[in-house]
């Protein structure tokens, strides 16, 4: 079957270098790191005439919610199978707004041929034939089935499949990932996709990227996008940045600790290496968005022309998982002091749901987020309740928890299902980390929750902790190892994970070992910071075979050079307090069967 399409691909594609790697072209589409596919930059204006000999630019789709250039063309079995598809969408989202471009990469097609295939499959929208190249270029486009979406700043905000139905050597029934769907729902809302790229499988193109032009780097072309992606969900009012980045004059007066964070790659905070699996939750800088971010204060910040910005980010005021179906709050506020450290505070919530709830996303606010490092929640089941006996066994977090908030990290909706059991009667237990930084606060946090419209989801959500209790951190030791285990005693799904230690801890690593022997690394962190508590979620599950341990291992300065460390002299083992230090590797999984 792949060698018959890849003789298809290649008939269709004599022109076209295949430079791409195979995994981006077979199987599944998948999530890849957006900005790597420049997502979140500003699209060319391009002129093109389309096939009826319309003339037309970009720029004339600005008074749209939205507008997707698809890649098609007659030849590659893919564009085939999505054509009806295409013009049932393009015909659907006309009604919202949207404006469809279908877009054909390749030269060499006979325009007969082409007219034949727009009229089989009912394609109503503008046509180019992108005989010059200039689209293909400007979109550094992949595959002739590949998608892209524009906000009416040009502003590119998803690129890749239309959804997982076909690909090379497969197609499936119905589709299960809409992800151009789902793409064009947020962008119309002013919202950010939560997958906003996609390896897009179809008949691959040679990659052609756009030659630097020698322009100055301006805050409205380029800078502003980047800023929007990547600080703004904390540097604004209310949320735990330390200093706004929402204008112009606030990049600009804080242009030196840009350069500074962004040279030393202390922002975004993002510590896995590439030896780990990909990651959904990955928001690192490329390397071309430092080059930019330097190349802006090195040059003196020029402003540049406001016709180039983007549009304003849209954030959900209050809470970001939407309106939640219910909202508890801890009993009793507490005071948290402007100097000193702060135990850590434990407070319990009864729930007075009349059945058990399935909770498909949740998120825990502070009122005080400036004072509050992190915060874990555990469920205590009723006595009399049928699942009493699986009762979670948290061992003040070790064995894992019920929710959980880090820095930068409040909000967190399970994949599609899975969801998170919840029995009725339960009370829910905080954890929750303050710490001082020089003002008093006051802080009452609450947790929201979403259930899940339609009963039990297809998997139960668990979070599992990996653990060592038996620390002994040497003094002065610069680096001392310390490892933990679990066998995995049926098939799983692993979907995440958040390692866990404090000041002293250095770097820390995640492998499977399979039945065989075979070991994998799953997330690799070489520089690991406390002051970030991250949660990795990978783009693609895992499955691995029952009988797999997960063997996690840590890393610890002791010494004098760690500049975190309160005592170098002492030896250190396990406690609750940053002082003292913990190996927590959670792993967020369910059963397969």
């Amino acid at each position: 079957m792949r060698i018959l399409f890849a003789t298809a691909c290649l008939l269709s594609l004599l022109s076209a270098a295949a430079v791409l790697q195979a995994d981006d072209l077979e199987g599944r589409p998948r999530p890849v790191k957006a900005a790597a596919r420049g997502v979140g930059a500003l699209v060319p204006d391009l002129t093109f005439e389309d096939l009826a000999g319309k003339a037309g630019r970009l720029s004339e789709f600005r008074d749209r919610k939205a507008l997707v250039i698809a890649f098609t063309n007659a030849g590659c079995p893919v564009c085939k199978r999505y054509g009806p598809k295409l013009a049932r969408m393009a015909r659907t989202w006309a009604e919202r707004d949207v404006a469809f471009l279908l877009v054909n990469p390749t030269p060499h097609e006979d325009v007969k041929v082409v007219r034949a295939a727009i009229d089989a499959h009912g394609l109503e929208a503008r046509y180019v034939l992108d005989t010059d190249g200039r689209f293909a270029q400007a979109l550094a486009g992949r595959t002739t089935a590949e998608c892209f979406v524009l906000d009416a700043s040009r502003t590119l905000r998803y690129r890749g499949a239309i959804d997982d139905q076909y690909g090379v050597g497969y197609a499936l029934e119905r589709a299960t990932q809409p992800y151009l769907e789902r793409a064009l729902e947020a962008v119309v809302a002013g919202l950010r996709p939560e997958i906003e790229a996609t390896t897009a499988p179809g008949c691959t193109l040679e990659v052609r990227r756009a030659k630097p032009d020698g322009r100055a780097v301006t805050w409205h072309e380029h800078v502003q996008r980047i800023v929007q992606a990547r600080c703004q969900d904390c540097h604004r009012e209310g949320e735990n940045g330390p200093f706004a980045l929402m204008t112009y004059a606030d990049a600009k007066g804080n242009a030196p600790m840009i350069a500074y964070v962004v040279r030393e790659r202390l922002m975004p905070p993002w510590f896995a290496s590439d030896e780990s699996l990909a990651m959904l939750s990955d928001h690192s800088l490329t390397a071309r968005e430092r080059s930019l971010l330097l190349r802006w204060v090195e040059t003196g910040t020029p402003e540049g022309d406001p016709k180039d910005a983007p549009l304003p980010r849209t954030f959900t005021k209050g809470w970001k998982i939407g309106k939640p179906d219910a909202v508890l709050q801890i009993p009793k506020a507490f005071r948290v002091p402007a100097e000193g450290t702060v135990k850590y505070q434990y407070s319990t919530v009864s729930t007075d749901f009349a059945e058990d709830r399935w909770i498909q996303a949740f998120e825990i606010r502070p009122t005080a987020p400036q004072a509050v490092h992190h915060v874990l929640v555990f469920v205590r089941y009723p006595k009399d309740h049928p699942r009493a006996h699986e009762q979670p066994r948290p061992r003040g977090g070790v064995e894992g928890y019920f929710a959980a908030m880090v820095p930068g990290q409040s909000a967190f909706r399970f994949p599609a299902g899975t969801a998170r059991f919840l029995p009725k009667g339960a009370q829910l237990r905080f954890q929750i980390h303050y710490t001082t930084n020089g003002q008093e606060a006051v802080d009452q946090t609450r947790i929201g929750f979403v259930f899940t419209k339609d009963g039990r989801p297809q998997h139960e959500m668990r979070s599992t902790g990996i653990y060592n209790l038996r620390l002994r951190i040497p003094a002065g030791k610069a680096h001392h190892v310390e490892q933990a285990s679990r066998m995995l005693p049926i098939k799983a799904r692993i979907h995440g994970f958040t390692p866990h230690m404090h000041v002293r801890g250095k770097a820390f690593h995640y492998e499977a070992v399979l039945p065989d022997g075979t070991r994998k690394t799953l997330l690799d962190i070489p520089r690991y910071d406390f002051n970030w508590q991250l949660h990795y979620r990978l783009a693609e599950p895992l499955e691995l075979p029952a009988g797999t341990r997960i063997r996690c291992t840590a890393v610890y300065d002791n010494s004098a050079g760690n500049p975190a460390n309160p005592n170098p002299n002492k030896t250190v083992r396990w406690g609750n307090q940053t002082w003292e230090e913990m190996l927590i590797g959670y792993v967020d999984w369910h059963p397969v069967k």
